[in-house]
């Protein structure tokens, strides 16, 4: 890998991390048609992802901080007895459904019968793939969960679905989570951790607009949750590398973070402009005609046995 390839990479990710239509997904794609794929692939990603944290971070740098001091605030609560579930406030109620949420992670360490695998291997097992017919229908997916998200925080906002490219729509529904609430999001985000193509930011905001939770939140939400979990995948995916041998140039590694990282902090203001302008048709159709599109190429290339892009022989897992 280049540091030509880190750029493009980190562009990508950094531009797909925080827009709806998935960066593993297209990280995918563009790995297949540079011809770019090995075992440290897994790991890259990470690593473009740890670029993205520190966007996320930066962005929401004043929320975090807050949420920080809460979480001390709470645990003398706790110690003391003063601590009462249903008084909680509304940063105070974010860090205990954020860590409810993130209890569904657990199950990316269950082993996977019949194989000497655990759940989180698929995912190193799908992006790999040579052929991306599991990416195609993972962004088919996406975009069906974005129009019903949006079906939904149209009918909280009171206005129809056929409005959406219309202007902003007043901003309404709950804005503290319940516990099914954040299991149910929790629970979307290991799936979008499996499937390349399931945006995790699209697929998790949408859930949330689907319990009717106010978007902007949802949004605040998703995004926060989303830094524990990329951390604790870097931590994992960069021990197993270690421990594999997995090599790659610390240069590209470098300069596939920080392309990320200025990228993803661009691209976290484009799409909060994007749902404060309630234009998320914009992410459905693309996504969906994204999907179709690789869904094509994907049998084409089963039938043929080669990738259209490369040449190089190519089979749905192998």
């Amino acid at each position: 890998m280049t540091i030509l390839d880190a750029i493009i990479q980190g562009i990508v990710q950094g531009l797909t991390e925080f827009l709806p239509v998935s960066s593993s997904g297209h990280l995918a794609i563009t790995q297949h048609i540079t011809g770019v794929a090995g075992e440290g692939n897994l790991f890259f990603n990470v690593m473009l992802h740890v670029g993205t944290l520190v966007a996320v971070v930066a962005f929401y740098h004043k929320l975090i901080w807050s949420l920080i001091k809460e979480f001390f605030r709470m645990l003398r609560d706790i110690f003391t007895g003063k601590f009462k579930w249903r008084e909680m406030n509304y940063e105070r109620n974010l860090i205990v459904m954020l860590i409810i949420a993130l209890l569904p992670l657990f199950i990316m360490f269950i082993p996977v019968p019949g194989t000497d695998m655990k759940v989180k291997d698929l995912a190193e097992l799908f992006s790999g793939a040579q052929i991306l017919l599991v990416t195609a229908f993972s962004l088919l997916l996406t975009s069906i969960l974005l129009a019903v998200g949006a079906y939904c925080n149209r009918k909280n906002s009171g206005q129809s679905f056929k409005h959406m490219r219309g202007t902003s729509a007043e901003a309404k529904g709950r804005e503290s989570y319940t516990v099914a609430d954040a299991l149910c999001v929790g629970l979307m985000q290991v799936a979008a951790a499996l499937l390349p193509g399931l945006s995790r930011s699209g697929s998790t905001l949408a859930v949330g607009e689907m319990r009717g939770i106010n978007k902007q939140k949802a949004l605040d939400f998703t995004f926060v949750l989303g830094t524990p979990s990329i951390l604790a995948a870097a931590l994992l995916e960069g021990k197993d590398a270690v421990e594999e041998g997995i090599h790659i140039e610390p240069a590209v590694v470098i300069v596939g973070i920080v392309v990320s990282a200025v990228v993803g902090y661009l691209s976290i203001w484009l799409f909060k402009w994007f749902l404060k302008s309630d234009k998320m048709i914009v992410f459905i159709v693309y996504t969906a005609l994204v999907g179709l599109a690789l869904t094509v190429i994907s049998f084409i290339e089963m039938a043929q046995g080669v990738n259209l892009f490369t040449g190089q022989p190519a089979v749905l897992f192998g």
